[in-house]
């Protein structure tokens, strides 16, 4: 039977759990909780971020528990305040209607949405709010809470000065309203976000007290950081997406792999279900051989392969291994080649009337030198390979039998430019 120990416990020792309102311990162990996280459809894809509650919403479903995601294409058409500095751009229904779509998919790889009594179940808060009128709202919700109550919270409170609109002053009371409509229609008795949601969370649970004289229930999960001070999501090239359009799985393993050490271990808590005594082991590692970066390397397999699956976790290594001197090109899968083609430069070229390539037309056609006359020259001097093998100072011809799977030409010139080439007919 479900305890309140094996949930509890288990989001602790993760680092996972930051706030919980007094009695959930004693519901959790008391039977079945319907528990429900809200997400945002403001964006296209989920990022990074928030796979934390959604590692959350997994914990509770493997312990017996019933998680709901909800998406809200209701209050994602306003935006929530909470650590926002400046009004949001309000989007269009249809807008928010395809980013919903899209994170339900990208939510199923965490949660088992398989009918039953502990199945995920999907929500759109659209579906309650869009119909709700001013007045209604008004009578029904905002009569249960006092201006001087809202202005406490740190949602608003850390606006007043820049300034908020009533908009959304009053998103507050709509994901109160949400824990209301969830509780009637669901039986949800918690709900989880991050710790920057305490105060819309615990509203919501004022608003069942009040209304419909029931218990209800908060866990927050900690914002979580970098040791080095740098965004946890962030690279040089944006923020890190569960979308493969807008995040590679070659660049989202590879932000894993590149995780600080100080980070692997929490990391790994977070955002992986492997067992406690496996990610200690990798803790050993960390500080044994760290040169083998064995943490990293087990938490990109882990998420990416969530993610994105498992034959995406091997062309991700393939070309990892490639990329960083360590792969062989002429053992590159089709996978593995059709993900370097959104990694390097890409051409597309015509098969050759003789049956052979001339070297100095690849490199000039793939843009790895401005000219044949250029190319010559860094073919003099050694700098050319086709395929992992090194062209000698006067070998021009290139036989269509070298190609690799899916008739493709892997050209590198010096120890880092790379470009792919793919023969076409």
């Amino acid at each position: 039977m479900t305890g309140t120990h094996a949930v509890l416990e288990e989001l602790t020792w993760r680092g996972l759990l930051y706030q919980q309102t007094e009695t959930l311990g004693a519901a959790l162990g008391a039977g079945v909780v319907t528990a429900y996280c809200g997400f945002d459809p403001t964006a296209p894809s989920l990022h990074v971020g928030n796979l934390v509650p959604v590692m959350a919403l997994a914990h509770l479903q493997r312990q017996g528990h019933r998680p709901v995601a909800l998406v809200g294409g209701g209050t994602g058409m306003i935006g929530d305040p909470s650590g926002k500095t400046a009004e949001r751009q309000l989007n269009t229904p249809e807008v928010v209607k395809a980013n919903s779509d899209a994170i339900r998919e990208q939510l199923s790889r965490f949660l088992d949405f398989t009918p039953g009594p502990r199945g995920a179940l999907m929500r759109d808060n659209a579906e309650w709010l869009l119909p709700l009128k001013a007045v209604e709202f008004m009578r029904d919700v905002g009569k249960h809470f006092s201006i001087n109550y809202m202005l406490q919270k740190d949602s608003v409170k850390s606006r007043l000065e820049s300034g908020i609109s009533y908009t959304e002053f009053s998103y507050m009371l709509l994901q109160a309203y949400d824990y209301l409509q969830l509780h009637r229609r669901e039986g949800c008795t918690l709900q989880i976000g991050g710790s920057d949601q305490w105060g819309n969370i615990t509203a919501g649970i004022e608003l069942i007290r009040k209304v419909d004289a029931h218990e209800a229930h908060a866990l927050t999960l900690p914002l979580v950081t970098t040791a080095s001070g740098t965004k946890f999501g962030k690279t040089e090239s944006g923020a890190v997406y569960l979308d493969p359009k807008v995040t590679s799985p070659y660049r989202f393993y590879q932000y894993w792999v590149n995780a600080d050490d100080r980070d692997a271990g929490r990391f790994l808590r977070f955002f992986t279900l492997m067992p406690r005594a496996e990610i200690e082991a990798l803790d050993g590692a960390i500080a044994e051989r760290p040169e083998k970066r064995e943490a990293q390397q087990a938490l990109a397999r882990e998420v990416t392969e969530r993610v994105h699956g498992a034959e995406a976790v091997r062309a991700a290594i393939e070309v990892s291994g490639l990329l960083f001197g360590k792969g062989d090109a002429a053992s590159l899968s089709p996978a593995a080649l059709a993900a370097l083609a959104a990694e390097v430069p890409f051409a597309e070229i015509a098969a050759p009337a003789e049956g052979s390539f001339d070297a100095l037309d690849l490199f000039v056609g793939a843009q790895l030198a401005p000219s044949k006359g250029a190319a010559r020259r860094l073919l003099e001097q050694g700098g050319l390979s086709v395929n992992g093998r090194k062209l000698g100072a006067d070998e021009r011809s290139i036989g269509v039998d070298a190609m690799l799977a899916g008739r493709h030409l892997l050209l590198k010139k010096g120890a880092r430019d790379y470009a792919l080439v793919r023969v076409k007919g």
